[in-house]
């Protein structure tokens, strides 16, 4: 790898930047970028470096590839600067009084914590948030390509739904279907019966129910119920086979270890008496 270091007159006096250029690989012909400190410190990220430098410097508009001060950030952040200093001026109070809403995605419903210099502060659920929010048209679709693997780093194999069970929309294979029951299971706690609309298969975008996983409408009968209760015991059964079969290994080796032991003690009696 070719190295070259020079010093950075964006940053304090003693401040050098190095420049990796990498030869071979996928990223051939890239380079890596990292920072020395006065004192020899590396940094090889600017969160590193901003937090390294504390409030000492600004580095807002510091663009840590190559490292200078970009003007049209720098001017972004003098008219916010301005901005914000003219609004603590003017002195207008916060009539605001409604609770923060929470803006990452989350799977369950969480109360959102109001903090104030207030002593009687309280946990309060956001009445926004009690309300189911509209779901995005086939968001099961962002599920598509993600595999589980065990322990062994393996690709687990997917299981295989009922014949029954058929995916709607476009694009929508059997491992999106199995990640939209999963889903629809694991964050409803209403019966999960497939699009129970006929129009759906000929207009999805506007008869799809988002509550509703992307299948056709199924129905569960007490054959399928018997079946899945069978296929449960055998399994059961051959594990309960295997774990006998595994103790009773487990067992004749520590008692052939024992005898061989036994043996090996009566062979140095012999040589003793002798």
């Amino acid at each position: 790898m070719d190295r070259k270091r020079w010093e950075c007159s964006a940053l304090p006096k003693g401040w050098k930047r190095e420049e990796v250029a990498r030869k071979s690989g996928l990223s051939a012909e890239k380079s890596d970028v990292y920072y020395f400190s006065p004192t020899g410190k590396k940094f090889r990220s600017k969160p590193q470096l901003a937090r390294y430098l504390g409030n000492s410097m600004d580095l807002s508009s510091f663009d840590f590839r190559t490292g200078k001060m970009l003007m049209s950030k720098l001017n972004k952040s003098r008219q916010r600067l301005r901005y914000d200093n003219n609004s603590q001026t003017k002195g207008k109070p916060d009539l605001n009084t409604s609770l923060p809403v929470r803006q990452t995605a989350s799977i369950f419903k969480q109360p959102v914590t109001k903090v104030t210099n207030h002593p009687s502060n309280k946990v309060k659920t956001d009445p926004q948030k009690a309300v189911d929010q509209p779901r995005q048209l086939f968001w099961e679709k962002k599920l598509s390509g993600l595999n589980a693997f065990d322990i062994a780093e393996e690709l687990v194999k997917t299981m295989d739904l009922p014949k029954g069970l058929q995916g709607v929309g476009p694009g929508c294979t059997d491992k999106t279907l199995l990640s939209a029951i999963a889903s629809a299971l694991h964050t409803s706690a209403a019966p999960i019966t497939g699009q129970l609309s006929a129009a759906v298969e000929k207009n999805p975008g506007v008869w799809l129910n988002t509550a509703q996983p992307l299948c056709k409408a199924f129905i569960v009968t007490d054959e399928d119920i018997r079946k899945q209760e069978e296929l449960v015991y055998n399994v059961r059964k051959r594990l309960e086979e295997a774990l006998m079969a595994d103790m009773l290994a487990h067992v004749e080796e520590a008692s052939s270890g024992g005898e061989a032991l036994k043996e090996e003690g009566n062979c140095h009696d012999d040589k003793d008496d002798v």
